[in-house]
């Protein structure tokens, strides 16, 4: 089942359950993944899905952020859409297992004494590895700590 039929089932469920807030969320994440697959005039693949659904809570919480300290009104409309969303985004690794994968590229690269000057070498056969699975800005911050 892809993310798009599972949205649109549970879209179903909470226009039955009369969830106003739930089924406005789950309609526009689904018209997301569905523009998605127009301009790509394909299928999208789980991974193409997920870098939407994390696209779409991205922007939440910019918008949540962005908020006005007074307009309590927008933050609770944001807090509610990123509960609905982060039902349907990938499991994200954990900062123990990036740092793993990290030496591993380290290690794979033949780096003995990496330096700040091998960070681009590593992050460049880094990032394919940890793609959708973790926060770009999170791995580079690991990277950075890990090289010292």
């Amino acid at each position: 089942m892809s993310k798009i039929d599972e949205i649109r089932a549970e879209m179903m469920k909470a226009m039955k359950n009369k969830e106003k807030e739930r089924k406005e969320t789950l309609s526009m994440l689904l018209a997301a993944l569905k523009n998605k697959a127009i301009d790509k005039r394909a299928d999208l693949t789980p991974e193409e899905e997920y870098e939407v659904i994390k696209k779409e809570i991205r922007q939440t919480r910019e918008t949540m952020d962005l908020a006005p300290a007074d307009r309590t009104d927008i933050k609770e409309q944001c807090r509610a859409r990123l509960a609905v969303l982060s039902e349907f985004a990938p499991e994200e690794m954990s900062e123990e297992a990036i740092r793993a994968v990290i030496k591993e590229v380290i290690s794979d690269l033949g780096l003995t004494e990496p330096s700040a000057k091998d960070k681009g070498k590593i992050m460049k056969e880094l990032m394919p590895k940890v793609k959708g699975k973790a926060d770009g800005a999170l791995v580079n911050k690991l990277t950075g700590e890990i090289l010292g």
